[in-house]
């Protein structure tokens, strides 16, 4: 009897079948998901406040120098920090920035933004700061597995040429985006290192900091973002930090070598670890092995050298190969950098705010996470323009409250994806995972409408949850299907609802963490429908 015939066409009805089920599911999905996003953009389109602007009040402290008050301070001016302050400053907020080291900061993550970040930098007015810093473009991903080949290229075709993925040297773009922010005549750069809060009957007033020199300062503001990063030491006060580190990315830069597709990141998912390449420059390309936490090899006794030339370097497309083996071996190439996933939980706190890396932080696999901080930086700006009095701490806080569902689009759609695709793509020897890493790679390998989804998720492009649950439950369809063919039997059966089990139990905590009313039923969350401060006083007062 000829089996590959009925495998064939079998194949071909379990993936029509998906199609009609997921078209129906996405139809609903649609309905809502245009309902929340009319309700969202209402939200921000209202009209400005005309209240008056107030005095800011001027407290001193006698242990250290007060250095006067402004609108606004941020503490730290990585991509968030610099993106906020140039933002609000443009708006006519004074604003002052303290950050804990000037130079260009030299990072082995946060080299990447996807094109959906790359629109919201043109959102801001920031696009330029791409210009001079040797930045590349990305049109998407190349996922090798088992010697075959699947495709994540953006969908960019409704937008205009330049929208595109960029990849660059961090340090660099950093410090564009902080001298943009600096030109702004309100806005103010200095060092120092941000000490603790300062907090009067439960608000938030200022900051205590050291200055360059060490001398302890002050200062005061209306209002104070809190954006210092992944490794903040003042998130404690603001939110429930549960920080998980499930990997480390050990880093290397490759020279004198191409990519297998030009510009195309490649992705190859074998074991023992799944390895990343992309170009940072004209002449390097970033290397990333991603290594489980608990058996990360030790650099300075030479045992993670001989791990990547041994267990890795096998691996390695034949192309980089002989550049991989050369990265290794040059001295102080290797590094290591901990990935750390944190959901937000905020504490409300009158006068305090917390963002980017310090707020929330989601696996780096997708390089995601500064099209996240750019989506907030753009809420919180929309939001705050209404507003021209910020002294009442209490009424701002309840208001900006909104603030946490109306990020949820963007940011529950690219954590979750992130994180998952990371626990999917990690080698391991688990069947039932393996038999997950197989569906999704064989899920982009299908093209169309399934292929060209998921990639407008990876690329910031499509921020929907109810695209996630249309993909998952696509994927889920077509990987269950692929392990019955040629027909079911109990095994196969078994294989199945192990699939099923597995899959549910990496998906859903994830969505539990970032909050399933939020995330799919953002229209229920009392927040959501928060007016500013200045409509809703005098609302009361005509009633």
């Amino acid at each position: 009897m000829d089996y590959s015939f009925h495998y064939a066409m079998a194949n071909h009805y379990i993936v029509g079948v998906a199609g009609v089920i997921v078209s129906l599911l996405g139809l609903v999905f649609l309905y809502y998901n245009s309902l929340v996003r009319f309700r969202g953009l209402s939200k921000l389109k209202r009209p400005a406040s005309m209240d008056a602007p107030k005095e800011n009040y001027v407290n001193r402290n006698g242990n250290c120098e007060a250095v006067g008050t402004t609108d606004i301070i941020i503490v730290g001016a990585g991509v968030a920090g610099a993106a906020l302050a140039y933002s609000l400053g443009k708006d006519g907020r004074r604003v002052r920035v303290i950050e804990r080291d000037l130079n260009a900061p030299d990072r082995i993550a946060g080299e990447a933004l996807i094109p959906g970040g790359y629109l919201k930098l043109m959102e801001l007015g920031l696009e330029d700061c791409l210009d001079e810093i040797d930045a590349v473009r990305m049109p998407g991903y190349i996922l090798y597995k088992d010697g075959k080949e699947a495709s994540v290229i953006f969908p960019l075709e409704k937008f205009q040429p330049h929208v595109d993925g960029r990849t660059f040297r961090h340090g660099r773009f950093v410090r564009k985006l902080r001298n943009k922010a600096a030109s702004l005549h309100n806005v103010s750069l200095e060092q120092g290192t941000v000490t603790s809060l300062i907090e009067e009957n439960g608000t938030v007033k200022g900051v205590h900091y050291k200055d360059k020199s060490g001398q302890l300062m002050t200062a005061y503001a209306s209002l104070t973002f809190v954006c210092d990063g992944c490794f903040s030491n003042l998130r404690r006060s603001l939110c429930n930090p549960k920080v998980d580190i499930p990997s480390y990315f050990v880093g290397l830069v490759l020279t004198n070598c191409k990519l297998p597709n030009e510009n195309y990141a490649a992705f190859v998912l074998e074991e023992p670890a799944p390895i990343l390449f992309y170009r940072i420059s004209s002449t390097e390309i970033r290397c990333m092995v991603d290594i489980p936490s608990q058996n990360l090899p030790s650099i300075s006794d030479g045992e993670m050298s001989h791990y990547l030339k041994t267990q890795v370097a096998p691996k390695v497309l034949p192309e980089l190969y002989t550049a991989f083996i050369a990265a290794i071996e040059k001295k102080g190439n290797i590094r290591t950098m901990p990935i750390k996933i944190m959901a937000a939980a905020p504490h409300l706190t009158p006068g305090a705010f917390l963002i980017g890396d310090a707020f929330n932080m989601r696996h780096a696999i997708t390089g995601g996470g500064m099209t996240v901080a750019l989506s907030d930086v753009i809420l919180l700006r929309d939001l705050l323009r209404p507003l021209h009095d910020l002294s009442d701490a209490s009424t701002i806080c309840k208001y900006l409250e909104s603030f946490y569902t109306l990020r949820k689009p963007m940011s529950s759609t690219i954590n979750t994806l992130a994180n998952v695709l990371q626990k999917v793509f990690s080698a391991t020897s688990d069947p039932a995972m393996n038999s997950m890493q197989q569906t999704c790679f064989g899920y982009l390998r299908l093209g169309g409408v399934f292929a060209n989804g998921l990639s407008a998720m990876l690329s910031g492009l499509c921020p929907r949850p109810s695209s996630l649950a249309f993909h998952f439950s696509a994927m889920a369809i077509y990987g269950v299907g692929q392990l019955l063919l040629p027909f079911p039997t109990p095994k196969r059966l078994w294989n199945g609802a192990k699939l099923l089990w597995v899959a549910s139990s990496v998906l859903f905590p994830f969505i539990w963490s970032e909050g399933v009313r939020q995330m799919f039923f953002p229209l229920t969350v009392p927040a959501y429908y928060r007016t500013p401060p200045g409509k809703s006083m005098r609302r009361n007062s005509l009633d």
